[in-house]
């Protein structure tokens, strides 16, 4: 099967997951290219109001990105090509929900925080703990939309201390619309939310992201010097230290 499944079954929703569960949903190349020409579509597709977002196989929602990828490409390049990607999963007209199992971070995080609502269940994780696993860097409309969602201290928690943030902390945070106890409560909390969402004013919606878009847009625009600065990080011995244990599944040595 597809790593990505797409399904437009019930009326006015499409269901997205993303089906690596071997590789904990990490993403790959092409997921990203699928999202990408996915949001592309449903920028003006009216007849859906509702886009849901899902991991597969009950331990992750999506455990970071395939890093391999790297190696066959302009590190920040990618990383640019990605948050374009995320720009685009921002910017739907539709409502997006993430419906979170497991662990949820790196590039799993960075969708679920562009989507507009999450729901996780009680066991679900979410961080960034890159500074102890491939030493890169965010780019700062992603780290931005971290803080916006989590709230500063908990996304220096997850960034400075390598911590991983409970379901239950990320709730009392406001991160999460609900905290359910399994997947059965979980897939019961997105159903009820699909159902009001389909029963909801489509302009009132529609219009509410546009207003919560332009906010953003202000708060959470990369710095003119930005590239630089992730190119010093990507280019230098930490993110290749990184890479090169993650890959051999050994413990990286960073040296700064």
């Amino acid at each position: 099967m597809s790593d990505l499944i797409i399904d437009r079954g019930r009326p006015g929703v499409v269901a997205v997951a993303f089906n690596r569960p071997e590789r904990r949903n990490a993403f790959t190349q092409a997921m990203y290219a699928q999202m990408r020409e996915l949001w592309h579509e449903l920028a003006d597709d009216r007849s859906v109001r509702v886009v849901v977002l899902r991991g597969e196989g009950g331990k992750a929602f999506a455990a970071g990105n395939e890093i391999s990828d790297f190696l066959e490409a302009d590190a920040v390049e990618y990383e640019t090509w990605i948050r374009e990607m995320l720009d685009g999963l921002l910017a739907l007209p539709q409502v997006t929900i993430a419906a979170i199992d497991g662990v949820c971070v790196g590039g799993g995080l960075a969708v679920a925080t562009n989507a507009d609502l999450r729901v996780a269940t009680s066991s679900s994780r979410f961080g960034y703990p890159i500074a102890r696993t491939l030493g890169n860097a965010l780019s700062s409309p992603v780290l931005y939309r971290c803080a916006a969602v989590f709230g500063e201290s908990l996304t220096r928690e997850m960034l400075l201390a390598s911590r991983l943030v409970t379901a239950d902390r990320a709730y009392a945070a406001g991160a999460l619309t609900a905290e359910v106890p399994d997947r059965a409560a979980l897939d019961a909390e997105v159903d009820a939310l699909v159902d009001g969402i389909l029963q909801a004013s489509p302009v009132t919606l529609r219009v509410t992201k546009q207003q919560l878009r332009r906010r953003a847009a202000i708060t959470e625009t990369a710095p003119a010097d930005e590239e630089p600065l992730l190119r010093e990080v990507y280019g230098g011995p930490d993110f290749a230290e990184g890479v090169r244990a993650f890959l051999a599944k050994e413990k990286p040595a960073f040296g700064g």
